[in-house]
């Protein structure tokens, strides 16, 4: 039965139906023309693949207004005769560009899957190449520790102020705009702009939360959708961020054992308990690396970023070896990818990440009294020395304009398969679990024994590749939840 498109869009609340949000009539979103040229990106341009601009309402509560164009990608299906239609994509952050996010990760798709679907990929507004956000920040995010004292607590209260005020004064109103629920409609006007009645969807880490938001929202225009490295809906995503403190503190003491084993090498500690001793002691005072001086906002992050994957821990012992010569007066110098970190996260070169903060400030509320984050900070301090004062850390959030929406409720019944390794550092295990019970009919995928955040595509895994390769050529969901392992070495 063909229904108006403004009557397509609906939530599932458990097995209730009920009317989404009145947006206004969008036939000319729907029904535009795709233009396909090519991308001007090396990757992209290497498999063959195609752009376009797709507009889209700025504020989809007033479509007559101002619009904005959003960035897509396709690999077309390899097999027209086996074409099934169209996948989205996102590869996280928020903020990710992923315009050529398909092209990495089919590569670990079968051609029983490649030839079955066109492959999209997308900048989210805000984003990118879709009217991207710019709020002229001196910093790269506003992820990053509190400190050891209350001085350094007060001078991160007042940078997240500034860096809220920055937004509001260069972006204005629009910035309101560039949330999860505006994407999930953008992805739904790409949908019907490109001729396909469903998408199926491939999110990895807050593309997870951005597909579950979809699924809530357009449940009935929802086929087969892999999330991979879940995001717990109801704690998106102040609390996945507060859940990521024990395990990144367990992740230190992963890689600070193996890194005792190897004391011949690195020369920092023959024990764990040695080893953390000195990146403790390394996070406490500012750092001299080259020709940064890295404070104790950032100290903790320059370990934070490798921490997620047990593949680099020798790059990571490297790296704090460089600290504590650093620490010591030594004269260093920054590998490139160190280089690179700090330029970005100390002076937001090339670009800040403030589309990060619209999205995240943009979804849900948050505290905005310091009091209780500084408790917070305060209390996390005994079991998680290096990564709570990063973990509960007052965001520029709290200085944020109210969101225009409710944070998305997820409950739903659209088939899905979650996969979540048991050592993620980033979104953790429980979350998987979380949105595995809201997504009633979902299959979890544990791989299980392994530290790494983003499992498909990004770490070789001969079991979860099957269960995923399977589901999008075959339809077909384990029986019941499913548990991996690594593969042997």
């Amino acid at each position: 039965m063909n229904l108006p498109h403004a009557l397509l869009g609906i939530l599932l609340t458990g097995t209730t139906l009920m009317p989404a949000p009145a947006t206004g009539d969008l036939t000319r979103f729907y029904d535009q023309p795709v233009d396909w040229v090519t991308c001007g990106d090396p990757l992209l341009d290497h498999v063959g693949a195609r752009c376009a601009e797709i507009t889209v309402p700025l504020d989809y509560s007033k479509p007559q207004g101002r619009t904005i164009k959003i960035a897509i990608s396709r690999i077309k299906a390899t097999d027209p005769g086996k074409r099934r239609g169209v996948m989205l994509s996102n590869p996280g952050g928020p903020g990710g560009s992923g315009l050529n996010f398909m092209g990495y990760i089919s590569r670990r798709m079968t051609p029983e899957v490649t030839s079955r679907y066109d492959l999209i990929g997308m900048d989210p507004r805000g984003i990118g190449r879709s009217a991207p956000v710019d709020c002229g920040w001196p910093i790269g995010h506003m992820l990053w520790s509190a400190g050891p004292t209350r001085a350094t607590f007060r001078r991160a209260v007042q940078t997240q102020a500034d860096l809220a005020q920055r937004c509001a004064r260069r972006e204005g109103d629009r910035i309101a705009h560039i949330t999860t629920r505006n994407t999930a409609r953008d992805m739904d006007v790409i949908r019907a702009a490109l001729g396909e009645t469903k998408i199926s969807y491939f999110g990895l880490s807050y593309g997870t939360y951005l597909g579950a938001v979809f699924t809530q929202m357009f449940p009935q225009r929802s086929d087969r959708f892999v999330l991979d490295s879940a995001i717990d809906p109801a704690q998106y995503m102040a609390g996945s961020i507060r859940n990521s403190g024990p395990a990144n503190e367990a992740a230190l003491d992963d890689w600070a054992a193996w890194t005792a084993q190897r004391d011949s090498e690195y020369h920092l500690g023959t024990t764990a308990r040695q080893v953390r001793a000195t990146v403790e002691s390394l996070i406490k005072a500012p750092i001299r690396i080259g020709k940064h001086l890295v404070d104790e906002h950032f100290l903790p992050m320059v370990i934070f970023t490798l921490l997620p994957d047990a593949r680099e821990n020798a790059r990571l012992a490297a790296r704090v070896r460089l600290l504590a010569d650093a620490a010591e007066g030594k004269p260093v110098r920054p590998a490139e990818d160190l280089e690179q970190e700090l330029q970005f996260m100390l002076y937001g070169k090339p670009q800040g990440y403030a589309s990060q903060a619209a999205v995240i400030c943009g979804d849900a509320a948050v505290p905005r009294n310091p009091a209780r984050y500084w408790r917070d900070i305060q209390r996390s301090r005994a079991t998680q020395p290096v990564f709570g004062p990063y973990a509960n850390n007052i965001t520029a959030c709290a200085f944020w304009p109210a969101p225009l929406e409710p944070a998305t409720k997820v409950g739903n019944d659209v088939p899905a398969l979650i996969v979540q390794a048991t050592g993620d550092t980033r979104t953790v295990y429980q979350e998987g679990v979380s949105l595995r019970r809201a997504m009633s009919a979902a299959r979890l995928v544990t791989l299980r024994d392994v530290r790494m955040h983003g499992v498909f595509g990004l770490l070789p895994n001969t079991c979860v590749e099957k269960a995923v390769n399977t589901y999008f050529a075959e339809g077909a969901l384990p029986a019941d939840d499913l548990t991996c392992r690594a593969d042997p070495s």
